[in-house]
């Protein structure tokens, strides 16, 4: 198969998977979108908003298209990190011994919904770390490996209860991407409320296998940058690094720490995403522009300057992108 025919089965294999979304997540498209680019990147996905916006349903409606095991944890303050990863139990053998035999966890499945994570204690919290970073977990004193891919969903909803806990900023910076869901609009509020209240029931098919997924996951990872493309990148995330020549003014003023270098890795593969959707085999300007704002807004650390002023990382985002220059010519 050649580069263009893979494009094209890029393209139709993404379209066909958000019309069978479509069936019953309204509306939401950016948020389609960014979950299905971090898909196709080999990420992980943080789903913010408050309670009753679909974000559960959209996860249950992506596991229900995609052709791979699926569990859903629900996180509250007195789960174990054994009760994700597995825990070894005393067997009875048929001679009538008896022996430790590890019980996997709901970790070992390819898609993971973590609901509501804040809701779990930094110790069980932890527990996601290596899972989501080296694909494998430590349980019973050996290193078992995940299967492959392997993708989390979690969510969380902002508002401040009794019982939830922030995720710390190592695991924050974990997700590639992190999606705000917000209100729907008063058209789309209709047809949830048509879809849910009259008894109709989509039906999906499952459009996507392990094999597939794979596969469009290495396509993403062969499309070129050129040079002055990856500069770009590469300024955009230094431009967030208070207290350094490379910062801009608002970066000094409101921030405690810039980006790391997972940003930019975010920036480059959803961007390379992002133009395979296009139908283009290389990455643009405008692609990094797209995407920057879910790639970056987890991995700014605002100071209490900004808190106080109610700044938001969307707002430096949107500032970055206006001090930094596209050409680097300009920027010297």
């Amino acid at each position: 198969m050649n580069t263009e025919e893979q494009i094209q089965l890029f393209r139709q294999t993404y379209s066909t998977v958000r019309a069978e979304i479509g069936k019953v997540i309204v509306g939401h498209e950016s948020i389609v979108e960014g979950t299905l680019t971090a898909l196709l990147s080999g990420g992980h996905v943080l789903l913010e908003g408050v309670p009753g916006l679909g974000k559960t349903l959209l996860v249950r409606t992506l596991s229900e298209v995609l052709d791979l095991s699926f569990n859903r944890i629900q996180f509250t303050p007195d789960l174990m990190p054994a009760d994700i990863l597995g825990t070894n139990i005393v067997m009875e053998t048929p001679g009538g011994r008896r022996e430790f035999q590890f019980q996997k966890g709901p970790i070992f499945a390819h898609l993971i919904l973590a609901d509501e994570i804040n809701r779990a204690t930094p110790k069980t919290q932890s527990a996601m770390l290596e899972a989501m970073q080296e694909k494998s977990v430590t349980a019973g004193g050996e290193i078992r490996k995940l299967a492959e891919p392997f993708f989390v969903l979690a969510t969380q909803n902002p508002i401040d209860q009794e019982g939830t806990y922030p995720l710390p900023e190592a695991q924050l910076d974990r997700f590639f991407f992190k999606l705000l869901v917000m209100y729907p609009n008063a058209a789309d509020l209709t047809e949830v409320l048509n879809r849910t209240t009259e008894g109709r029931k989509a039906e999906i098919g499952k459009v996507l296998n392990r094999e597939l997924l794979l596969d469009l996951q290495k396509l993403v990872r062969q499309v070129p940058v050129a040079s002055h493309v990856k500069d770009y990148a590469v300024r955009l995330i230094m431009a967030t690094h208070p207290k350094t020549e490379t910062a801009i003014p608002v970066s000094n003023q409101y921030l405690r720490f810039g980006s790391s270098p997972r940003g930019g890795q975010a920036l480059l593969l959803a961007g390379k995403v992002r133009a395979l959707i296009q139908g283009r085999f290389n990455v643009s300007f405008d692609d990094l522009q797209a995407v920057i704002q879910p790639a970056l807004r987890h991995r700014l650390i605002l100071n209490f300057e900004a808190e106080a002023e109610g700044i938001t990382t969307d707002h430096i985002i949107d500032q970055v992108l206006k001090d930094v220059p596209r050409d680097a010519a300009v920027a010297a």
